[in-house]
């Protein structure tokens, strides 16, 4: 039986503006602490200016805020019951013959609805703002990349000019340009020929284009050129999908993403988990409201409601722990991509309808 009208309003307002209260607070904090680092960095950048790190950690927060939106789910949901519950409003509902089965009906919908929109409109928001925060990092923190990080990209290829190693210090995601790049070219005997230090380099197809380019050749003095080419045999676009990770692919892409992966002959695995990770995600959030309904239900006058609290923050965490698991067993391709995407979500559902019927009636 459906909750009314008014009521389930009432109820999914206060879900609804508690659950956003959790995630602009923890995105706030985020934002802080991010903003707080990226200053720090900027002293070691030339042109890092405090409102361009503004501006730099305005874009990357969204990415790291998104991962943890099933909790803002699960602690808004359980405040708000907690709420409900304090003020005697669930006592109220319950006495005039409604079932915790019904006024958890417009929490859950919120949780619906809240997947649905993050998934179609905030994840592509956020994925488009992360490659751009990748393309500011790139440009100001290129060298001190290499200091901080000590990780380099790689690639060998071979081609009319003879065979070349690159090493580039970060990649621009989503694009097939390289930052703080340098490149080892060898003739077809494999004897070194020459190095070229440049600070961009963009694939084309069939060549290389550096920029800001200073070539190095061994009995020769240096030269410097704005723009010097190199042939390469390299499909431009299965470079921009080596160095673009899943998480940085708007949802709306991934479908052509995957096909053109597999077009390529390249494992796609990694990006059919993410597609079906996102579409578990509304799902995920129902569940997280069930796990808050479980420990939040307890009327405050029979206490024990602080142990309950830390029971549902310990089932929220023990979830995430198994996402992150069969995330993992997934992207190693040991389980397929839809059962390590919904796993959690359904076993999370399942889990938290059994305990709400063990508790309201068993």
């Amino acid at each position: 039986m459906l909750i009314g009208p008014t009521l389930g309003r009432y109820f999914a307002m206060r879900f609804v503006r508690t659950i956003l209260g959790v995630f602009v607070t923890v995105f706030t904090l985020v934002y802080t602490l991010d903003f707080v680092e990226l200053l720090r960095r900027a002293g070691e950048a030339e042109g890092a200016t405090t409102g361009l790190m503004a501006q730099l950690s305005l874009y990357r927060t969204p990415a790291v805020a998104e991962a943890v939106l099933p909790f803002a789910v699960l602690f808004g949901s359980m405040a708000t019951l907690l709420q409900l519950s304090r003020k005697l409003e669930l006592v109220v509902a319950r006495a005039a013959g409604i079932s915790a089965w019904q006024f958890l009906q417009p929490g859950l919908f919120v949780a619906l609805l809240v997947g649905a929109v993050t998934v179609g409109a905030y994840n592509p928001l956020s994925a488009v703002l992360k490659q751009r925060s990748t393309e500011i990092e790139a440009r100001i923190f290129a060298k001190a990349t290499k200091a901080s990080s000590g990780k380099d990209l790689w690639i060998r290829q071979k081609s009319l000019d003879g065979q070349a190693i690159i090493r580039a210090e970060t990649a621009i995601e989503g694009t097939t340009t390289l930052a703080g790049v340098s490149v080892f070219t060898f003739d077809d005997a494999g004897l070194f020929v020459s190095q070229i230090e440049a600070a961009r380099a963009k694939l084309h197809d069939g060549y290389w284009e550096l920029t800001d380019t200073r070539l190095l050749v061994p009995g020769s003095p240096p030269e410097s050129f704005d723009t010097y080419l190199i042939a390469s045999t390299l499909d431009p676009g299965q470079i921009r999908q080596r160095f673009t990770p899943p998480e940085s692919v708007p949802f709306w892409q991934l479908p052509e993403t995957i096909a053109r992966q597999e077009r390529a002959g390249l494992d796609a695995t990694r990006y059919r988990l993410q597609y079906d990770v996102l579409l578990a995600r509304p799902v995920l959030f129902m569940a997280m409201v069930l796990v808050a309904a479980t420990v939040s239900l307890r009327f405050f006058r029979f206490g024990g409601v602080g142990k309950l609290v830390l029971g549902g923050v310990a089932a929220g965490f023990a979830l995430y722990v198994v996402r992150q698991l069969m995330e993992g067993l997934g992207a190693s391709g040991i389980v397929s991509p839809p059962v390590a995407a919904w796993f959690p979500a359904v076993v999370g559902s399942l889990l938290g309808t059994l305990t709400l019927l063990y508790q309201e009636d068993g």
